[in-house]
């Protein structure tokens, strides 16, 4: 299959996904929420979910998708590998930083890590690291470009 068949069918997949999301409702909103949390809502250091949030604003312009479209894009953010949605927003929602998070996800991006479009924790050694930029580390989590 070409590579612009499956990314057709994986938009068609993401939207029924956030439709399906919007009828229980789950906004789009949540879903982005819902990745600040389950990716930094254990790190506490000043910026870190608002780090990541800016990481899916920056991936959402340079691939000319919504934020949660981003979020949900295939292998983008651990927290959606092997969760399922309505489960990952439920876990979300209970978090003692939910609030944080919308009101992080309502707000103006800031620039907390230099226009940085992709982070992992630093126990981990992703592929990808090496061909990019660090832009900042904060708490746990290294940023590049």
């Amino acid at each position: 299959m070409n590579y612009r068949i499956m990314e057709v069918i994986t938009y068609i997949l993401i939207m029924l996904v956030a439709f399906v999301a919007a009828g229980r409702g789950q906004t789009p909103s949540d879903i982005v929420a819902a990745t600040l949390i389950l990716e930094a809502g254990g790190e506490y250091a000043s910026g870190s979910m608002e780090a990541v949030h800016e990481v899916i604003i920056n991936r959402s312009l340079k691939r000319s998708l919504t934020p949660w479209d981003v979020c949900l894009e295939y292998k983008q953010f651990s927290c959606w590998n092997t969760m399922d949605l309505a489960r990952g927003i439920a876990i979300a929602q209970r978090h003692p930083r939910w609030r944080s998070a919308k009101v992080i996800v309502a707000s103006e991006v800031t620039n907390h890590t230099l226009g940085a479009d992709h982070y992992h924790a630093n126990y981990c050694e992703p592929y990808w690291a090496k061909h990019m930029t660090v832009t900042v580390v904060i708490g746990r989590h290294i940023f590049y470009r």
